[in-house]
């Protein structure tokens, strides 16, 4: 094209009208006065993040710097440095299982989703720790929370030990757990004196007269091939009387306020799969009806694998706030709590408890955080693959 033709173009599509600018945003409904208060305490708290982190820190050092002066009084009284340092108690395996089922992910806010991971972090904490420790595994681990854990808290499980995770639902990670804890080489953990005595004394497995949550449909037939499988709900109708050995214990990592009423169970029974309540009510008097972390009932079951006894695992776990007391010192009535969900506190406690715990984890290597404890072939992270 010549530079006249150029020119001439040029002339003309300047002559043309301009085309009226597209308006590629929609009109939006106005929010709610409530949606509107959410969204500004979400921003507060995002813009106080900062702040709260480093109040943490300065804890840390205040906490170790008294620790720190404590022991160096004691050694000045002649007290020997030996004898201050603190001795691990061995962790020792049972062949016991416990999933945490976090297929619940559309039920959930993100919010709500941040505090599960939180959760399960403390689950692995406490099972580490614990004294005689389970097979726990993670079930559901896809979506969100697998996401959440690869990138936003970098990838930490990786580094954890004695925990496995699995992409399927927990039938099938069931079927996982029952392969190790049966495991040939007698890896799969030790017969402890509070699990020989569920095998001395079989559970009667006897239906409650009162059904907490009832279903006009016929209970269906138990699936024999997961029958050592036992799902943890409050809705059950059935009363946990103790642990047995070989067993899965599946615990609901939902965190819905109590939003979705029976649905671990419903999701349970329907697939013929035992379910229980722990007998928190046999056991306690709690000032109001108060839903139990997952972690919370996670660390109630290593508990009673340590003691043997329901009151004093409900009594050494459940928070104070709680206002939870045994029978045996109350004899008023009380609700009794229920299994998975998040407990109902106040919503700036919960976040910042999570978001301590989800620091720590971030920024302590797995070796640092928790004790070391033998994990007898079990110690290396297995991201399992649904069949």
């Amino acid at each position: 094209m010549s530079s006249i033709e150029t020119t001439e173009a040029s002339a003309s599509a300047s002559a043309q009208p301009p085309s009226e600018p597209t308006d590629t945003t929609q009109e939006q409904a106005p929010m709610s006065k409530n949606a509107l208060k959410r969204l500004r305490r979400q921003e507060e708290w995002e813009a106080g993040k900062d702040d709260r982190r480093k109040r943490r820190k300065e804890k840390r050092h205040e906490r170790k710097s008294r620790v720190r002066t404590e022991r160096a009084a004691l050694i000045a009284q002649g007290v020997d440095p030996l004898e201050l340092q603190k001795k691990k108690t061995p962790s020792t395996l049972t062949p016991v299982g416990i999933i945490i089922d976090c297929d619940f992910e559309e039920y959930m806010m993100d919010k709500e989703r941040v505090s599960l991971s939180s959760q399960v972090t403390r689950a692995y904490s406490d099972n580490r720790q614990a004294r005689y420790r389970s097979h726990l595994w993670v079930a559901g681990f896809n979506k969100g929370i697998a996401k959440r854990f690869h990138e936003v808290l970098g990838g930490v499980h990786k580094n954890w030990k004695g925990v496995w995770f699995h992409d399927g639902n927990f039938t099938s990670c069931a079927a996982k757990v029952r392969e190790r804890m049966n495991a040939s080489d007698g890896s799969g953990g030790e017969m402890i004196e509070s699990l020989q005595r569920s095998l001395d004394e079989p559970s009667t497995w006897t239906r409650d007269e009162t059904d907490p949550f009832p279903i006009d449909s016929p209970e269906p037939p138990l699936d024999e091939a997961n029958k050592d499988v036992v799902y943890l709900s409050s809705d059950s109708p059935y009363t946990l009387e103790r642990l047995e050995p070989n067993t899965c214990y599946v615990v609901g990592g939902l965190v819905d306020k109590n939003r979705e009423k029976g649905l671990c169970y419903r999701r349970a029974r329907e697939l013929g799969i035992r379910t229980a309540r722990l007998p928190i009510g046999q056991f306690m008097v709690m000032q109001s009806r108060q839903v139990l972390a997952t972690n919370h009932v996670v660390e109630i079951m290593l508990k009673w694998l340590e003691c043997g006894d329901w009151g004093q695992a409900f009594l050494s776990v459940i928070p104070k706030r709680k206002g939870g007391r045994l029978r045996s010192e109350d004899a008023g009535d009380g609700e009794e709590a229920e299994e998975g969900g998040e407990e109902e506190e106040g919503e700036e406690g919960e976040d910042e408890e999570a978001e301590a715990s989800e620091t720590k984890a971030q920024d302590a290597p797995a070796a640092e955080t928790l004790p070391d404890a033998a994990d007898e072939g079990h110690a290396e992270q297995v991201k399992e693959t649904s069949s």
